[in-house]
């Protein structure tokens, strides 16, 4: 081994605190990226390799009833792949765990055996046979949350009658990665389900011989999908169609992609804070070892080392301290990513879903860490390749001292000595202090910034389930109702409310560009489900004209005051030019909004609905779900208090264990500053603190000067690191603004509180560790060290 690696060994050994905070804050960083990207490429291997080998269809569209031999007209279509016609419509489930009737989708197979599209993957079990009507294949997760198994019953409403079906097999599909109900917010497998049966059965219990209502389509490479789908679009209208769409717009697969991008993004925000984190603290410890080992650079320039092979001893500590943090950002990275691919897999149903250890992403994660500690210590390394043997070989020159207006502030004048020492050293080395209240600051802003999450989530909660959504139950109808239906309801035991609305398919088109959503028809006066401003007051529905979300404004490009063309896609399907009445702001969804009376005249009917939100009496719940159960006219019944709790669930088995990861790593932030800072100084005033003592300073009060430098650091950085962060919420509400959701820009007083808290703990214990070293300095050692 040559002399300087010995010396680098030597030097890592002895600095081995501060080398282990440097490369702590560099694995933090690593760690970060490695979780994210390759939890990332994990879901998009697993997906790809997914919808290719069990035939994931590309288009999917609906209509009332479309004739059978429309299958070929639709495969003629150039473009065109394959072709899959079937049933598919909503059943209620009667589960013997639930008072609340369950709800489920139930979908066609071919009777001579497997889908062509959208493939199953049969768990357990067998395929069903043609001639048992009774036959039905269900979805793994609900399978799994109801405990069934082949040869279990499931009592079902489908059109209006009860039927007892048999369970043979347990499957998933592509089609349902994230199996979620109809205007759910999160899956709940308890009470939404997939189920599979015989095409013949379900043609039988529809009316449907010789039709299907529901088509999946798989293009060629080189087709175009808005081709292919205007084409579609013609030859099911006729049948009712509903408007064709692609995978963007599939339920499953948008959820999938929007939590995809989410891993994305946050790999490109949070690491870079800890990379330059760690790239100040190596510049200021090389620095300071440059400057103590002055005579060592000048004897071993005179001994014939090159300047390279002095800037590569130094270069090589630096290397060797991001090594380590890579290799342990590494292992941890892997560790939480199979930890997150884990939790991903209660939610997102794939055959197989592990961690995938992708080189690519640990090396980009690697080259990152090693490029940001070598960028950071560059130009000490540097000074120590350019010093002079002969100056480096002669004492630095002292440094020239002057009064700073801190110093002759009243405060200064009137401060202990003790104090006074700080104030002067803080002012003196401004560069230094002004690096140490920016790392430090980081810490609080990544605090911050994190713990905005729950903050947002709360307030996107209650804005959504107390003041918009305030009803128990919402019931959706078979199809469209006449007003008498309320009535009908009202009477149900418990029910203490009725709101009758309607819910519409339609496509808007502003300008060239254009939305498939969901329209609304409210009453001007709802109570249960209503709008509410920015300040939490209800939002009066305007006779005439539209309500649109900001979301689906700025995604239309549309005002208040502009015209949007509305194309119904059910029904008569009517074309109406409907105008801007008013933005409202929604964080969940994007939808629109018009007077319930108003939207059945622009669709040429009279006054119906297709769905009632009911205000209970909880004490009748049992009763009335029960009587729901039997109504033919209810489709579906989704209980508000249970999608609450769910929702709630979900949050604390992720958003959650994410929090708890991000403020562990601010807290390393805070430790590497705060502890790397502390031994510099005590490094640089060893002798003073020394002098001190030998002068009759007692223990406390030396340390107190070192760690009041500290203190007041800190201090200076919580207000800083508090705005920082404000900043990085406001950068993280864009990010996040998806179709599915936008985070509202809400941080609490307590979310600053407790980014102080973990910081000021953080650097209290650092510098706890740092005040040992000061009461058992070797008075007589240090003392002896000659200039």
């Amino acid at each position: 081994m040559t002399p300087l690696n010995k010396k680098l060994f030597r030097d890592i050994r002895r600095a081995a605190g501060q080398v282990l905070a440097i490369a702590v804050v560099i694995a933090a960083g690593v760690a970060v990226v490695v979780m994210s990207l390759g939890t990332f490429t994990s879901l998009r291997e697993t997906r790809d390799a997914y919808y290719d080998r069990y035939r994931f269809a590309d288009v999917f569209a609906q209509a009332k009833r479309a004739p059978e031999l429309l299958g070929r007209r639709i495969a003629a279509i150039p473009g065109v792949a394959q072709v899959e016609t079937r049933i598919l419509h909503g059943v209620l489930l009667d589960m013997p765990a639930l008072d609340e009737p369950v709800r489920a989708a139930v979908q066609s197979l071919p009777e001579n055996g497997e889908p062509v599209l959208n493939a199953l993957v049969l768990r357990t079990g067998r395929w069903i046979r043609a001639s048992h009507p009774e036959e039905t294949i269900v979805g793994e997760a609900f399978a799994e949350a109801h405990g069934l198994r082949p040869g279990d019953p499931i009592t079902a409403t489908i059109n209006g009658k009860r039927r007892t079906l048999r369970v043979v097999g347990i499957a998933m599909s592509p089609e349902h990665v994230y199996v979620i109900g109809p205007g759910d917010l999160v899956p709940d497998d308890l009470r939404y389900g997939i189920l599979w049966m015989g095409r013949e059965a379900l043609e039988a219990a529809y009316d449907l011989e010789g039709a299907f209502n529901d088509v999946s389509v798989r293009l060629t490479w080189s087709a175009s999908e808005p081709a292919v789908i205007e084409r579609l679009d013609a030859l099911l209208a006729p049948y009712g169609g509903i408007g064709a769409y692609g995978r963007t717009e599939q339920i499953s697969d948008f959820f999938l992609r929007s939590e995809m991008d989410q891993l994305s993004t946050m790999a490109g925000i949070i690491p870079p804070i800890f990379l330059a984190v760690a790239a100040f603290l190596l510049n200021v410890v090389v620095s300071r070892l440059v400057e103590t080992e002055r005579e060592e650079i000048g004897v071993l320039k005179a001994f014939g080392y090159s300047n390279v092979a002095v800037g590569w001893h130094y270069m090589k500590l630096v290397l060797a301290i991001a090594v380590i943090g890579v290799g342990l950002g590494w292992a941890f990275g892997i560790w939480m990513g199979r930890g997150v691919t884990a939790m991903y897999a209660d939610y997102y149903r794939f055959p197989f879903l592990y961690y995938a250890f992708d080189p690519a992403v640990v090396a980009g994660a690697g080259l990152a860490g090693l490029a940001a500690a070598a960028s950071g210590a560059i130009f000490a390394v540097r000074r120590a390749a350019r010093l002079p043997p002969a100056v480096a070989m002669t004492p630095p020159p002292p440094t020239v001292y002057r009064g700073t207006l801190i110093e002759r502030s009243v405060f200064a004048r009137r401060a202990a000595p003790a104090t006074r020492m700080i104030l002067r050293h803080i002012t003196r080395w401004p560069v230094r202090s002004l690096t140490t209240i920016g790392g430090i600051a980081a810490a609080v802003s990544l605090l911050v910034m994190t713990l905005f999450f729950i903050d947002s989530v709360d307030v996107m909660l209650d804005s959504y389930f107390n003041q918009s959504q305030r009803q128990d139950v919402d019931v959706q109808f078979t199809e469209v109702r006449e007003d008498a239906i309320g009535a009908e309801l009202a009477r149900l035991p418990g029910v203490l409310k009725v709101e009758l609305y309607r819910a519409e398919a339609v496509r808007f088109r502003h300008g060239h560009l254009s939305r498939r959503v969901a329209l609304l028809g409210i009453e001007p006066d709802a109570d249960l489900s209503r709008l509410v401003d920015d300040s939490g007051r209800p939002v009066t529905v305007p006779s005439e004209g539209l309500l649109l979300t900001g979301k689906l404004a700025s995604l239309l490009g549309a005002g208040e005051g502009d015209t949007v063309i509305a194309e119904m896609l059910e029904g008569r399907r009517p074309v109406v030019e409907l105008p801007v009445a008013r933005v409202v702001e929604e964080f969940i969804g994007i939808n629109a909004y018009m007077d319930r009376r108003a939207l059945n005249r622009a669709l040429r009917d009279a006054s119906v609905a297709t769905g009632a939100n009911l205000l209970i009496d909880g004490t009748a719940r049992p009763e009335l779900f029960r009587r729901l159960k039997d109504l033919p006219a209810v489709l579906s019944v989704a209980d508000l208090g249970t999608a609450l709790a769910t929702f709630r669930t979900m949050i604390d088995g992720t958003i959650l264990q994410m929090v708890s990861f991000y403020v562990l790593f601010a807290g390393l932030i805070a430790i590497g500053v705060v502890y790397n800072s502390a031994r510099i100084s005590l490094s640089e005033r060893a002798r003073e603190l020394a002098s001190l003592r030998v002068l009759g300073f007692y223990r406390a009060e030396v340390a107190y000067i070192l760690l009041g430098e500290l203190a007041i650091l800190t201090a200076l950085s919580l207000p800083i690191g508090c705005l920082v962060g404000y900043g990085l919420v406001s950068y993280m509400v864009t990010a996040f603004d998806t179709d599915l959701y936008r985070l509202p820009f809400a941080v609490e007083r307590s979310t600053y509180g407790w980014a102080v808290v973990v910081v000021v703990l953080a650097a209290a214990g650092s510098g706890l560790l740092v005040a040992r070293r000061v009461a058992y300095l070797d008075l007589v050692a240090v003392l002896k060290t000659r200039e």
